[in-house]
């Protein structure tokens, strides 16, 4: 698997539309407990390289009312709505049925996805819960699986992907030159070396100033004490290098006037 390409940062560019996406997984596995979701960690770290907003994700049981309602709520409010899981060969797996539903449209055995198969396996082994794996809604494209051959597809704004972490990973990899990208948002953290509460009024203060920048306060124990990570985000890289520089003006203020907590 590639990583995605570094996208080019200009502080003089233009300046563009966010483009933004959501993360639906789908799944009784993830929801119990039993399966561990690995692709939502993924999936950001893999849209924010190449601009891309990841602005919600939802976890819904596998059950198709559920997954049509929040597909069509998702849909409507992203640039791209990413899937993940309930699309294998068994009775449960009705992710591609539901997405056949949110959008209307029918959906049936695609001869696109069993020529791919078939390239796989030999005639024998294309058993009827293999072909499932098969069944496409009409009007969708195929996402390539250079892992165990049964397609993704994409639909409007809709990418149906695997739940398998390396087959999502590698139909990402599929995906990506597909998608419109916007301004990277880049970030630049501070370790502050002292608890939230004696930065709070005066990272608040900065964050109030600064509308255009996004600023998070992280705490965390460093194994000897209670500390704070401080985060700048923004997408302009002067405004970025501006706003962490009175963030870090502010750190060393209150580092020369207090003594942190342990």
């Amino acid at each position: 698997m590639t990583q995605p390409p570094e996208a080019e940062v200009r502080s003089d560019a233009a300046p563009q539309a966010p483009v933004t996406a959501a993360v639906l997984v789908i799944g009784d596995e993830i929801l119990s407990g039993r399966t561990k979701d690995q692709n939502i960690g993924f999936i950001a770290d893999y849209l924010t390289a190449i601009g891309i907003d990841l602005e919600e994700v939802r976890v819904v049981p596998d059950v198709e009312a559920r997954i049509v309602a929040a597909l069509n709520a998702l849909r409507a409010g992203y640039t791209y709505v990413f899937t993940t899981g309930g699309i294998g060969p068994t009775h449960d797996d009705i992710t591609a049925d539901a997405v056949a539903k949110a959008f209307g449209v029918a959906i049936d055995i695609d001869p696109r996805a069993v020529g791919v198969m078939r390239a796989r396996y030999p005639d024998t082994e294309l058993t009827p819960a293999r072909l499932r794996m098969a069944r496409i809604p009409d009007g969708a494209d195929l996402i390539a699986n250079p892992v165990s051959a049964a397609p993704g597809f994409r639909i409007g704004n809709v990418h149906v992907m695997a739940g398998v972490p390396k087959i999502m990973q590698a139909m990402m990899d599929s995906i990506a030159p597909t998608l419109a990208r916007g301004r990277p948002m880049l970030s630049h953290t501070i370790e502050a070396g002292m608890g939230e509460g004696a930065l709070a009024e005066g990272f608040g203060a900065i964050a109030r100033a600064n509308p255009d920048t996004l600023l998070g306060s992280y705490p965390y124990f460093d194994g000897t004490r209670h500390t704070t990570r401080l985060v700048v985000r923004a997408r302009d890289a002067a405004r970025l290098a501006t706003v962490a520089a009175a963030v870090e003006a502010l750190v060393a203020d209150l580092q020369g006037r207090t003594t942190p907590r342990a």
